[in-house]
């Protein structure tokens, strides 16, 4: 800097000024500390922190040596740039969020008192006060020259600290974003918050919950501070800073940082010096010793919140980080764990709801089938592993009269508890549409129904509901199968291996595939065909064999290929049909029924046509009367022969040829007796002096069982009657 007024100065000045720095050279130290005593006051955070302290103990001495270069280099030349210290100073100040502007001031202060301090040495020197005059105008140029080039270059490396400090944490704050909340897993968005925060942030990090965030039923009330450690990640191996171990409960003394934080919902910022940790941080002198020798100075404690409710505490802790917790950090780890507190209370809601879901799924799932004398069966429920939740999947099995049953499989588009509840509405639906004896197609047309009234009875925010259905009935005395789908595959038919083979056979029969439930209008119609005793019929919904990354055909091939040689017992087939077929985590609820079809003993099954002629009663009950002589149950006889006699007389007298009785022996035993005529018969109260009205009612008081069940081409009137204790040999299919 040149100033018009002074007249230029020649070589005594340099010359002087080059004698006055050679004077004050061995002087750096003690010049260095007279201008840190100077600003101990007015700076405080100079000496707060030791890193600090000796970075700036450092940068004084090169300052002081700078200036004192500056003064013995030539004439003309440009003041030098700032020490790397300086430079490294100014980076601190922003790491620690200091405002540059107090590192400014104390430069300029701290060169002021340096001039001072030389223009002393210099009147000390000589007595030539015009030569003092021109020396002290030189400093001057001089030294502010050098502060105000210095000056620019920390505030450039303050800057680019600063810039580098909000990169760092906005790519912190969009990792977070990412990877925290993958999954609706409570532990494992836990784990993502400790893993993300250690990678730059902290180099302690442990996540606090409430038992109450925990409880899949949302039910618990458990001691208000009582939590549980769900998870923690340090940088170093084992966490030795931490006293507690992942799973473990544990509650904060009272009074204690965490309590005041979690009691407020505001963090808090703690910074640890060398007296020691907390106690709540180091419950015991070895743990203190632990934490002092790993270097801890600075802990951070943010609660979590989410929707108005409190879920736990996270911790921040810093040890080999050099740079302690600033406000701009607390600002940070509050946005990342209001973040982690959404995805911890979605996780916890989803895990409330999956669970109710799932247990009322298998509440309304059949828990144990009752064993039928035409089937034998196995079954499995998975519930899907992905974020879509547990679905409206279901399967049956129900017994019918005549020896059938049964076989259904159902799923209901969509997941949560109004699939699952919708789910239990249609299975109690098909159950009292199985309990009259419809046919496959018309139940399914009936079910229909009720879908689409409970469509319009929904209202518009919980979606459409819709469903599919599959419904097969086995008759084990004509070993005949006949179903409907409803928009559901048709089940597997496995059938033994043929006369020099060693593989099972498995196919699709051929099944037309009606609409989904819920469309209306369209029909739906049903097939029949002949199963061999000893045959497969697997019946099971799309989540067996569908996926993101496996299409139908290639599930049903893999199917097939597992079924072929699948083992003999029908739990073992379950078990290997769900390890090989859906992935780890299937993104749908699978339902699954395996059922072995058997034949039920020609012995077992009696038949009489019967002409459409009122004397043909007597012939039919002696007919029941030898059949029942023939199986050992003469003690049916009387009551059997008096259901025989009343069913028989109202199919001749109210139905249509041809008329036929049938004699069933099974684990109970059922007379049928069928005609041409649809019309269905039913219970009335017979006046006193009625002659007739009666038999129905004789028939229902002296049965376990009645009913009616139309066919194409006419109905059939059964009535089942329980077998004597003793008689339960003859029960027995061969």
């Amino acid at each position: 800097m040149a100033f018009p007024y002074i007249r230029p100065m020649g070589t005594e000045v340099d010359a002087f000024l080059g004698r006055l720095a050679r004077h004050l050279r061995p002087q750096v130290k003690r010049l260095a500390g007279l201008l840190l005593q100077r600003l101990n006051g007015e700076f405080p955070e100079l000496w707060e922190n030791a890193d600090v302290e000796a970075l700036t103990l450092e940068e004084t001495d090169q300052h002081v040596t700078a200036l004192l270069d500056l003064l013995e280099a030539r004439p003309g030349a440009s003041a030098p740039g700032a020490p790397p210290t300086a430079l490294d100073l100014g980076r601190l100040y922003a790491r620690r969020g200091l405002p540059v502007t107090r590192l400014l001031r104390a430069y300029r202060l701290g060169h002021l008192g340096l001039l001072e301090r030389m223009q002393a040495e210099a009147a000390r020197l000589t007595g030539d006060w015009h030569l003092i005059h021109l020396v002290s105008m030189r400093l001057v140029a001089l030294g502010f020259d050098y502060v105000d080039h210095s000056s620019e270059e920390v505030v450039a490396a303050y800057q680019e600290e600063r810039d580098r400090l909000l990169q760092r944490r906005f790519a912190l704050t969009d990792r977070a974003s990412r990877l925290i909340g993958t999954t609706l897993d409570i532990t494992r968005t836990a784990e993502e918050l400790t893993e993300v925060c250690t990678e730059d942030f902290a180099d302690l990090v442990t996540v606090d919950l409430f038992d109450s965030a925990l409880d899949e039923t949302g039910t618990a009330s458990p001691e208000p501070l009582t939590q549980r450690r769900v998870a923690q990640r340090s940088v170093l191996d084992g966490c030795p800073e931490s006293p507690l171990r992942v799973g473990e409960t544990h509650a904060y003394p009272d009074g204690s940082e965490p309590v005041r934080a979690l009691t407020t919902g505001r963090s808090v910022l703690r910074h640890v010096t060398g007296a020691g940790a907390p106690p709540w941080m180091a419950p015991s002198e070895s743990h203190g010793r632990v934490l002092r020798g790993l270097g801890l100075h600075s802990v951070l404690l943010v609660p979590l919140h989410a929707r108005g409710d409190a879920l736990g505490l996270v911790q921040f802790v810093r040890h080999r980080t050099s740079v302690p917790f600033d406000d701009e950090d607390v600002l940070l780890a509050q946005e990342i764990a209001s973040r982690a507190a959404v995805s911890i209370d979605n996780a916890r809601r989803y895990t409330q709801e999956r669970s109710t879901a799932l247990t009322l799924q298998r509440a309304l799932l059949p828990r144990d089938t009752v064993a039928q004398p035409g089937v034998e069966t196995a079954s499995r429920y998975l519930p899907a592993g992905s974020r879509a939740g547990v679905g409206g999947d279901w399967y049956d099995v129900i017994p019918l009269s005549g020896a059938r049953v049964a076989l259904v499989v159902g799923d209901v588009v969509g997941h949560g508890l109004h699939a699952a509840a919708t789910m239990g509405r249609l299975r109690t639906a098909v159950r009292a549409f199985a309990d009259i004896d419809l046919m496959p197609d018309e139940l399914l047309t009936r079910l229909d129904d009720v879908v689409i009234r409970m469509q319009r009875e929904e209202s518009p925010d919980q979606g459409e509901t819709s469903a599919t259905c599959l419904y097969a009935v086995y008759d084990p005395v004509s070993r005949r199968c006949s179903l409907a789908s409803a928009g559901h595959i048709p089940p597997t038919v496995v059938t033994s291996p043929a006369p020099g083979e060693a593989a099972r056979v498995a196919g699709l029969p051929e099944v037309p595939i009606g609409p989904p439930l819920g469309l209306g209008g369209l029909p739906f119609e049903t097939s029949e065909f002949e199963l061999p005793e000893d045959s497969l019929l697997v019946l099971h919904t799309d989540g067996l064999i569908a996926g993101r990354t496996r299409d139908v055909d290639l599930g049903l091939a893999a199917l097939h290929g597992v079924l072929t040689s699948a083992p003999d017992s029908l739990e073992e087939i379950c078990d290997r049909l769900l390890a090989t077929l859906p992935p780890g985590r299937p993104a749908d609820d699978v339902a699954l029924l395996v059922a072995r079809t058997r034949a039920l003993d020609p012995d077992h099954v009696a038949t009489m046509d019967l002409p459409s002629d009122p004397a043909a009663v007597s012939g039919a009950r002696r007919f029941a009367s030898d059949v029942l002589a023939a199986w050992g149950l003469e003690d049916l006889s009387f009551t059997t022969e008096l259901v025989v006699s009343e069913l028989v007389t109202n199919a001749i007298r109210y139905g249509k040829s041809p008329v036929q009785l049938r004699l069933i022996l099974q684990s109970t035993l059922t007379c049928e007796v069928s005609d041409a005529s649809s019309t269905a018969p039913h219970l009335r109260r017979a006046r006193i002096y009625d002659e007739g009205g009666r038999g129905l009612l004789l028939v229902a008081q002296c049965t376990a069982r009645w009913g009616t069940r139309h066919g194409r081409e006419g109905k059939v009137i059964w009535a089942e009657q329980t077998l004597p204790a003793d008689s339960a040999a003859a029960a027995e299919v061969t």
